[in-house]
C-alpha cells in the first residue's frame, strides 16, 4: 500500500524552507536559472508558488502569477532524474486548474524556441503559439527569443 501511496505526486505552497531544493533543482536544469532572491521575491508578492514531492522527494515546482482574469505561468520546472516520467504534464495540468480555480480566462508562458521538449508539453496541453518576445531571453553568445503561448481556459 505505500508503494502505491509514493508514487502519488503531492503538492505543497512552495515556502522559504524548499528554496535551498527548488534552487538547486533550477541550477542544475536551466542555463540562466532563477535565483533564490526571484524565488523568494514570488513567495512574497503572493504568486502561487507550489512544490511536488513524490516518494519522498521534491520532484518539481512552479509558480503562476494570477491576476485581472489572466495567469502567467513563470515557471514550470522538473528535476532531472524525474524527466520523462510524465511530472511535466501533472505540473501542468495542476498549474492550468490552478488558473481555474482563480477566476483566470487565459494563461499565458514564454519558453525558449530551443526548448523543444517544454514546446511539445505545452501544446500537448492546448497551448497555441500566439507571438514571439524579441531577444527575451540571456543566451550564451547573446540571447534568445522567447515564444508566447497561450491556452483560453474558458
Amino acid at each position: 500500500m505505500s508503494a502505491q501511496l509514493d508514487s502519488v505526486t503531492r503538492y505543497a505552497q512552495m515556502s522559504d524552507a524548499h528554496l535551498d531544493a527548488v534552487v538547486a533543482i533550477e541550477e542544475a536544469v536551466h542555463q540562466h536559472p532563477w535565483t533564490q532572491g526571484n524565488f523568494a521575491d514570488s513567495i512574497a508578492a503572493g504568486y502561487h508558488c507550489w512544490v511536488a514531492h513524490r516518494e519522498g522527494a521534491l520532484v518539481g515546482y512552479g509558480v503562476v502569477m494570477v491576476a485581472a482574469g489572466e495567469a502567467h505561468l513563470l515557471n514550470l520546472s522538473v528535476h532531472a532524474a524525474w524527466h520523462r516520467r510524465h511530472i511535466g504534464s501533472e505540473l501542468t495540468r495542476f498549474f492550468v486548474q490552478l488558473a481555474r480555480d482563480y477566476g483566470a480566462d487565459r494563461i499565458y508562458l514564454e519558453v525558449r524556441p530551443s526548448n523543444g521538449p517544454a514546446r511539445a508539453l505545452y501544446a500537448a496541453h492546448g497551448f497555441e503559439q500566439i507571438g514571439v518576445r524579441r531577444d527575451y531571453y540571456p543566451a550564451s553568445g547573446g540571447r534568445e527569443d522567447a515564444v508566447i503561448m497561450e491556452l483560453d481556459l474558458r
